[in-house]
């Protein structure tokens, strides 16, 4: 991201790394409740806020619901898993029209090979590491999502990276749920690594858009 860009938008994203920051830190604070509910939402609830401000647009509006959702998805998991699955399904539908609606023009081999990888693998090692059938149907939503995200012309280091990272915080999720005993590494990585995903995700999209939007203006 442009220097300039950083400077100018630093304090929606540096809100959005200091709430996620807070509820990692308080996540086992008495507080607990709505407040903590709130405040986990809130990090990327502000990446959508930054999305919708700079780069606007359709594509800036879907990242912005896409992450939005995303926020929702946060709290609600508190409140009931199904509903905060619910939201996160609706956030990677919207996260897929994005970058369907922005395919890479000619993509190589391999990487039509990690996209069809990651459409394909994901349900199967999510159903296989919860036990659970809803889950690997969710997970389609899921490996569809990292899938177009590799495949679409924005930086697949930035935004490419950052959906697999969301795929792996989920993953995470999932092994506290079946035979396999990770111990305390879910608790510990899941919530840096997917908000990381996301923030890599939001920063890649939005310097894409920007900076397209800028040359148009420049050439006329």
């Amino acid at each position: 991201m442009p220097k300039r860009a950083l400077i100018e938008h630093r304090p929606w994203l540096m809100a959005a790394i200091i709430a996620a920051g807070a509820y990692y830190f308080l996540s086992d604070n008495p507080i607990g409740g709505i407040w903590l509910m709130m405040l986990k939402g809130t990090g990327v609830a502000l990446l959508a806020v930054y999305a919708l401000r700079r780069a606007g647009g359709k594509d800036g509006n879907l990242l912005a619901l896409a992450l939005g959702l995303s926020a929702c998805g946060d709290m609600l998991i508190e409140i009931e898993f199904l509903y905060g699955g619910t939201a996160f399904f609706l956030s990677h539908v919207a996260a897929i029209a994005l970058y369907l609606r922005n395919p890479r023009g000619t993509p190589t081999g391999s990487q039509k090979a990690a996209g069809v990888a990651l459409l394909l693998l994901t349900p199967v090692v999510s159903w296989l590491l919860s036990g659970d059938l809803q889950v690997g149907l969710y997970a389609l939503a899921l490996g569809g999502m990292a899938a177009a995200a590799w495949l679409s012309r924005f930086p697949r280091y930035r935004v490419g990276v950052g959906a697999v990272l969301f795929v792996i915080s989920d993953l995470l999720i999932f092994s506290r749920m079946g035979p396999l005993d990770m111990q305390a590494i879910p608790d510990l990585l899941v919530w840096p690594i997917y908000f990381l995903g996301q923030f890599l995700i939001a920063t890649g999209v939005v310097q894409t858009l920007r900076a397209e939007r800028l040359a148009t203006a420049w050439q006329r």
